[in-house]
C-alpha cells in the first residue's frame, strides 16, 4: 500500500506520535527522557518549531507541534534519527528504535479541536494509570509532560520553544501564578471526574465527520472546512511533477537551509576563508570539518548539501570526517573556536 502524503504548509499544527519498534520501550530511564527532550530542543532550534504540548511515556511519545515553515518531514527525520543514534550509543545497541512510520495528524488550531487535543495529550498518564487522581495524585506528579515540565513553571524556567501562553490562553488562564494554578486544577478535576480509560478522550462534534476527524484514528482533527483546506493542499502537492529536485526545492525554502547558509557564511568569515578557497582545500581540512559539524548539528540539511557547499569530496567523506575529528581542534583559530562555542550554546539554550 502506498504511503499517504505528508501535508505541509506554513503555520501547520500536528499531533505527532511514534511508538517503539514492536512496541518496545524507547525510554529505558529518566536519562533517556532527558536526552530526548534535549534532542527535541535542538530540532526546534533548527526548524523554528513551537511545541504546544508533549508527553513521554514508556514506549511512545505525543507532541503537538506547530511548524511556522513547511518542514515537518525534514525536522522529524532529524529528530528520530538523532535520538535513535544517541539511544543506541548510550545503551550499546544497534538497529531501529521506532516502529512504523510516525503518525502526524493535522490539527485545526483554534477552539474545540486545539483544546481537546491539549487535554488528550496531558491526560495520557492518567489513562495509563501512572497517575491516580482518586488517590489524591495530581497531573503535576507526572514529571515527563509539558504540564510539570513547562506550562506550570515560571516563564524563565521553560524551554523557549514551548508555546505555554497559547496553551494557558486557550482556557482563559493568564500566564500568572494564579492562572497557571487554575489551569492545572482544571485538568485535575477532569482526571478525578472521568473514567480512567476515557480520561481526556473527546468525541467529534455532531456536525463533523467522525470517521475521518478523530483523536485516535482519523487522518485530521478539525472541522469539515479544515478538511477541505487540507484536501486542496494535498491535491496541489500530488499534481506537482515528482523529479529528483522536488524534495530539494522544498527544503531550499525551509528554515533548515536558511540556517545552514547563515552558519556557512559566519564560519567562513571566522575561519578567514573565501568560498573560492574551498575547492582547493582537502576534505579533511580542520576548518571545513568544524564548519560542517556546526551545520550538521544545528540544521536539518543533508550531508549531500554540506558536501556540495564545503567541497568535502563526497557526502560519505563529510560524514566520516565529522565523526573522526575531535570537537575541539587546537589548530583552529581562536575566532573560529569562539564562534563554534557560541553557536553551540545558542542551539542548546
Amino acid at each position: 500500500m502506498a504511503r499517504s502524503i505528508r501535508i505541509e504548509f506554513p503555520g501547520a499544527l500536528y499531533h505527532v506520535m511514534a511508538r517503539g519498534n514492536r512496541r518496545e520501550r524507547i525510554f529505558l530511564d529518566d536519562d533517556d527522557r532527558r536526552f530526548f527532550l534535549k534532542t527535541l530542543s535542538e530540532a526546534c532550534e533548527m526548524t523554528g518549531w513551537r511545541v504546544h504540548a508533549w508527553v513521554l511515556m514508556g514506549n511512545h511519545y505525543h507532541l503537538l507541534i506547530q511548524t511556522p515553515e513547511p518542514n515537518l518531514v525534514a525536522g522529524m527525520q532529524w529528530l528520530q534519527n538523532t535520538y535513535t543514534r544517541r539511544f543506541n550509543i548510550r545503551h550499546r545497541l544497534w538497529g531501529r528504535l521506532f516502529g512504523d512510520r510516525y503518525k502526524a495528524v493535522p490539527v485545526e488550531g483554534a477552539g474545540y479541536y486545539y483544546e481537546t487535543l491539549l487535554d488528550y495529550i496531558h491526560l495520557n498518564p492518567v489513562r495509563a494509570r501512572l497517575i491516580k487522581p482518586k488517590a489524591g495524585q495530581s497531573i503535576l506528579d507526572y514529571p515527563w509532560s509539558s504540564v510539570a515540565g513547562g506550562i506550570a513553571l515560571l516563564p524563565k524556567r521553560r524551554p523557549r520553544w514551548l508555546a505555554a501562553p497559547d496553551a494557558l490562553g486557550a482556557f482563559g488562564c493568564p500566564d500568572t501564578a494564579r492562572g497557571r494554578r487554575q489551569w492545572v486544577e482544571r485538568l485535575d478535576r477532569i482526571a478525578h471526574a472521568t473514567e480512567t480509560a476515557q480520561c481526556g478522550v473527546a468525541v467529534p462534534p455532531p456536525d463533523s465527520d467522525g470517521r475521518a476527524s478523530h483523536l485516535r484514528r482519523g487522518w485530521y482533527w478539525g472541522s469539515q472546512a479544515f478538511s477541505e483546506k487540507l484536501l486542496a493542499i494535498g491535491d496541489a502537492a500530488l499534481k506537482r511533477k515528482r523529479h529528483r529536485s522536488y524534495r530539494a526545492s522544498l527544503e531550499s525554502r525551509a528554515h533548515g537551509e536558511k540556517e545552514a547558509l547563515r552558519l556557512l557564511r559566519e564560519g567562513l568569515e571566522k575561519a578567514g576563508l573565501l568560498t573560492s578557497n574551498l575547492t582547493v582545500l582537502p576534505g579533511s581540512d580542520p576548518r571545513k570539518v568544524a564548519i560542517a559539524r556546526a551545520i550538521r548539528n544545528q540544521t536539518t540539511v543533508s550531508m549531500s548539501w554540506i558536501n556540495d557547499h564545503l567541497f568535502m569530496r563526497s557526502a560519505a567523506n563529510a560524514s566520516q570526517q565529522i565523526r573522526r575529528n575531535p570537537k575541539s581542534d587546537k589548530t583552529l583559530s581562536a575566532a573560529l573556536r569562539t564562534w563554534l562555542k557560541q553557536s553551540e550554546s545558542r542551539n542548546v539554550a
